[in-house]
């Protein structure tokens, strides 16, 4: 096999294999890489060589690195990417606002899925400026009762209680108790 052919049909074996690990289908993945259906089945089967417009577009959909769909042995894949004790993990102590906020996401994750473990002071208020066009942020309640504010609207919610809203305008959090919550802030 010539060099050109096994790297397509390394490529085509790699890709196939994310898809498959991410859960997704080739319509699936056509829609998320904006590579067609059809191309993509190509690929695939080793039958085309993506141009690197497309692989690129391929990589990032699949949240892969371009240089390991290349590699000759594929990188051993760990159950356990990671483990980060409590001693490391990031805190903001944020006085002023009467909140502790552990941040839970990895550092990549930052602009995508962030989570944040926030403890609040009774009377605390955690008021934010509105974030990147589309972001919601969505709020699990873990102990005590909050109030949640976007825009104009508002939701009180406690222990348990699950609130998703705009944070893509001015909002706010805000306890008259003290209080724990899980938040999730997932840009569009």
């Amino acid at each position: 096999m010539t060099d050109r052919a096994e790297i397509t049909a390394r490529l085509a074996s790699r890709l196939k294999e994310e898809r498959a690990a991410k859960g997704l289908s080739l319509d699936a993945l056509a829609k998320l890489s904006g590579v067609s259906r059809s191309m993509l089945s190509q690929i695939e089967r080793g039958e085309s060589s993506p141009t690197v417009a497309s692989l690129w577009n391929l990589t990032r959909a699949l949240a892969v690195d371009f240089a390991s769909l290349l590699d000759d042995e594929a990188e051993p894949r760990t159950p356990i990417r990671e483990v980060v004790h409590a001693d490391n993990t990031p805190v903001i102590r944020n006085r002023e606002a009467g909140c502790e906020i552990r941040i839970l996401s990895a550092p990549e994750d930052v602009g995508a899925t962030e989570v944040y473990d926030i403890r609040f002071d009774a009377g605390a208020a955690l008021e934010s400026a509105p974030h990147k066009a589309g972001c919601v942020e969505h709020l699990t309640v873990l102990e005590g009762a909050l109030l949640v504010v976007s825009d104009e609207a508002r939701a009180s919610v406690q222990t348990g209680d699950t609130v998703r809203y705009a944070a893509d305008v001015e909002h706010a959090i805000r306890a008259e108790a003290a209080a724990r919550a899980l938040l999730i802030v997932k840009n569009a």
